[in-house]
């Protein structure tokens, strides 16, 4: 791809980030989702420090103002009311100021705010928004660990499957099993009318997560209980490696700021997290597993949650290891990352999470691979991407055999992971 069609491109990212901007946060697209969602957030003022850094501390700052009393960072705010979205504010029922969901996100904040920082060129506004950040992400961090790991484990649980952001993942299905259908109120879902129902989860599904959000309702989101009365709980190798990357940015970044309390917290939940992980690790399957907590065992699915400690410090035989496995899932599909394994009989290419590519996955990957010095690997990763873009456009998710844009168009954390691979190779 030569320099001006990589310049057109990410001129055309740009433009996205505007077309999405709602003046302090920014949807992932229009339509399909039309409030502040937290992990794209975080991961879109990434790419709006290339064009405006004072617009993108907005971005977290916007986000982290709708912290919940006990430290949690929701996963929606609903900032101004919009019926073509379910399950809105009315749902939810947390009977805040400002509406939100009940639930939160991959705790990316930490890695993110450290990337801004590290990028800034107006180091003076980073240095005072990053320091206002700090202790509100050290206190999201702490969440987790009172909420999320009651036995002090060092690895917390998901408790809905929102919440991991891979939202039908193959990894679920056998637990969700356990979650009831019967009693859920009439609904009408809205995501079907703006995206190919083959793309997106089944009604039984759909029965299921709203089965969860309002059992979590009748207990007034009380956040100490809904661990235990969840039947859901699940400990995602993916949704920790995020937390123990964030943890260890938090802690590099609280040192370097002046805040030796935070850094040092954050470095033992970093380590403690680190070792832990190595308990979801699968032999058989040459990656990471995740662990179904209310069953007591490791769920045998090979998707790319399991991919995702690459993030972290992982010892070189474990870094090497999944380098092996992508070079593997590489022989299945033409375009890198697929969200599940292809030889695997549940695989759907068009599926949401079943099998498609996601371009924030990439990054975080890439990321890890970069930063443990797996560049070749890397940089075929990226090149897929940005070939995905070229043939696609920004789509939310793409056929990985194919490279068919899936999802919903014209979304935004996808042009700000474009402008992250074009100006990170520049």
């Amino acid at each position: 791809m030569t320099e001006q069609k990589r310049q057109e491109i990410f001129d055309q990212a740009a433009q996205i980030l505007k077309i999405n901007d709602r003046g302090t946060y920014t949807v992932p697209t229009h339509g399909l989702y039309p409030f502040q969602w937290n992990w794209d957030s975080c991961l879109t003022a990434i790419g709006q420090s290339y064009v405006d850094e004072h617009r993108a501390w907005v971005e977290v700052d916007t986000l982290f103002a709708h912290q919940w009393e006990d430290g949690m960072v929701p996963h929606i705010v609903f900032h101004q009311l919009d019926d073509g979205y379910f399950p809105g504010p009315e749902v939810w029922g947390t009977n805040r100021s400002v509406p939100t969901s009940g639930i939160t996100q991959p705790p990316v904040a930490g890695f993110a705010v450290k990337r801004l920082y590290d990028m800034a060129k107006d180091k003076n506004l980073a240095r005072a928004r990053a320091r206002e950040l700090l202790p509100r992400i050290d206190r999201w961090h702490e969440w987790f660990y009172s909420n999320r790991d009651p036995a002090n484990e060092h690895l917390v649980a998901l408790i809905h499957p929102w919440e991991s952001g891979r939202d039908n993942s193959i990894d679920w299905d056998a637990a969700f099993e356990r979650v009831p259908t019967e009693g859920v109120a009439p609904y009408v879902r809205r995501d079907t009318q703006h995206a190919d129902p083959a793309h997106r989860p089944t009604k039984a599904q759909y029965d299921r997560y709203i089965w969860l959000v309002e059992h979590f309702r009748s207990l007034d989101w009380n956040n100490s209980v809904l661990h235990d009365a969840s039947p859901f709980q699940i400990v995602d190798p993916g949704f920790n490696a995020i937390l123990i990357r964030s943890c260890a940015d938090l802690a590099e970044l609280a040192a370097e700021l002046g805040e030796p309390d935070i850094a040092k917290r954050n470095q033992q939940r970093a380590a403690d997290g680190l070792a832990a992980l190595d308990k979801l690790w699968s032999d058989s399957l040459g990656q990471y597993v995740c662990f179904d907590r209310a069953a007591c065992s490791l769920i045998d699915s090979a998707s790319v949650g399991g991919l995702l400690p690459i993030l972290v410090a992982l010892p070189e035989h474990r870094g090497d290891a999944l380098v092996a496995r992508l070079e593997k899932l590489g022989e299945s599909c033409r375009y890198l990352v697929p969200s599940h394994d292809p030889l695997d009989g549940k695989y759907d290419a068009k599926r949401y999470w079943r099998g498609p590519v996601w371009l924030i996955i990439n990054y975080m990957i890439t990321d890890g691979l970069r930063k443990s010095g797996y560049n070749d690997m890397a940089l075929r990763i990226e090149n897929a991407s940005l070939e995905l873009i070229n043939t696609g456009g920004f789509a939310e998710y793409y056929d990985p055999t194919t490279g068919e844009p899936c999802g919903g168009a014209s979304f935004t954390w996808t042009a700000a992971m474009v402008m992250e691979f074009i100006r990170r190779a520049a």
